[in-house]
């Protein structure tokens, strides 16, 4: 299967701290060589590169002579703080063999939400690349707190192909990809729909010095693939598993990517920007938005929750807590509640200098 077509020309690659590290807690120097030096082929046939390593925390954990993940958000800071350049300066001689330029760029949520940020993050990614340098990205694990973390650097490397538009995310870890545990755990070579199906395939991370597993990486994947970008989970014990991926004999399980990607702004208000209110809509709000492609009306809204003012971006639930769909609202949190069930020309009498009548226009409007 090719998973590499001819006019790819960015890659996003995910390593996980379990690849990079060994039991206990230091580097894997064989693993980041491997990877630097499969990188270097990749770059000879024109492909731009962005490596997402972990490794931060358990490294510093290693360094610190900790044996198991602190619970404690500053002692998981303190061991970030030296672990990363730690980290960093192993992939620095990593890629020096071979010649290649790196740059480390630490992200917190919180530098990709606002729109601002947002765009001068993905200019200094794609000013990095224009200029030969691989960006080598993690967390800011040592400023994050609970409400700005990514969670996982299995999401931020989703995030990461999104913003700059990459044709392919590669997720390397210890596994080979996904397993299905009702078939005698046999890899998934090739997933088209993450359905309920795939997500029942998941599990969690095995390993105290890594979050996550399976269940991030099918996120991770959902993701990506909403983006137009492939997604290929892969086992990073494998020495040539990117060489063999140019040449499509790669091991593991690829998910195809979504023949009409998201527009970047509505990549943007669906998964980077945290929303700030509510909008709870009834069953015929819910097929309009689903089925019809329609705007969203205010005559289909319950309920609303939240102080959003016009123009930032909400969510839109069902009674049941479904998440329907996320978009910039129109109207602010007052004006709105006063216009719920109201028709348009009901509206248009009661707010005489409204710009528009509709709650949430579809051009705004990414519905899941």
């Amino acid at each position: 299967m090719e998973f590499l077509q001819s006019n790819t020309r960015r890659l996003v690659i995910k390593i996980g701290t379990n690849s990079l590290t060994k039991e206990d807690g230091s580097i894997e120097e064989s693993c980041l060589e491997s990877i630097a030096s499969q990188i270097q082929q990749l770059r000879l046939k024109g492909i731009q590169v962005v490596l997402v390593s972990s490794g931060a925390v358990g490294l510093g954990m290693s360094r610190l002579k900790i044996s198991s993940r602190p619970s404690e958000l500053d002692s998981l800071q303190a061991c970030a703080a030296i672990g990363q350049g730690y980290l960093i300066n192993q992939w620095q001689g990593a890629f020096s063999a071979y010649k290649m330029e790196i740059a480390q760029v630490l992200l917190t949520r919180e530098d990709v939400r606002g729109r601002k940020r947002h765009l001068a993050v993905k200019r200094t990614l794609n000013r990095l690349l224009d200029a030969g340098v691989i960006p080598i990205v993690n967390e800011n694990d040592t400023v994050s707190a609970e409400e700005i973390k990514f969670g996982d650097n299995d999401i931020l490397s989703a995030l990461t192909a999104s913003l700059i538009g990459a044709d392919l995310l590669v997720i390397l870890s210890t596994i080979q990809g996904l397993l299905d545990p009702q078939n005698d755990n046999q890899l998934v070579p090739l997933v088209r729909e993450i359905n309920d199906s795939i997500q029942s395939m998941a599990g969690g991370s095995l390993n105290d010095r890594s979050t996550g597993g399976m269940v991030t990486k099918l996120e991770a994947a959902q993701i990506a693939t909403r983006s137009g970008c492939g997604v290929f989970i892969g086992s990073a014990q494998s020495e040539s598993i990117l060489e063999d991926l140019i040449v499509g004999r790669a091991e593991g399980t690829f998910f195809v990517p979504q023949k009409i990607p998201m527009a970047a702004k509505k990549r943007w208000m669906a998964y980077f920007e945290k929303p700030c209110g509510q909008i709870i809509v009834d069953n015929g709000a819910v097929d309009a938005l689903k089925n019809k492609g329609s705007s969203l009306l205010p005559k289909g809204i319950k309920s609303v929750r939240g102080n959003f003012e016009a123009g930032e971006v909400v969510e839109v639930m069902t009674n049941d807590g479904i998440l329907v769909a996320r978009g910039l609202v129109e109207q602010n949190y007052s004006t709105l509640k006063n216009m719920l069930g109201l028709d348009s020309t009901s509206i248009k009498k009661a707010f005489p200098k409204l710009r528009r009548t509709v709650a949430i226009h579809r051009n705004h409007l990414v519905v899941f």
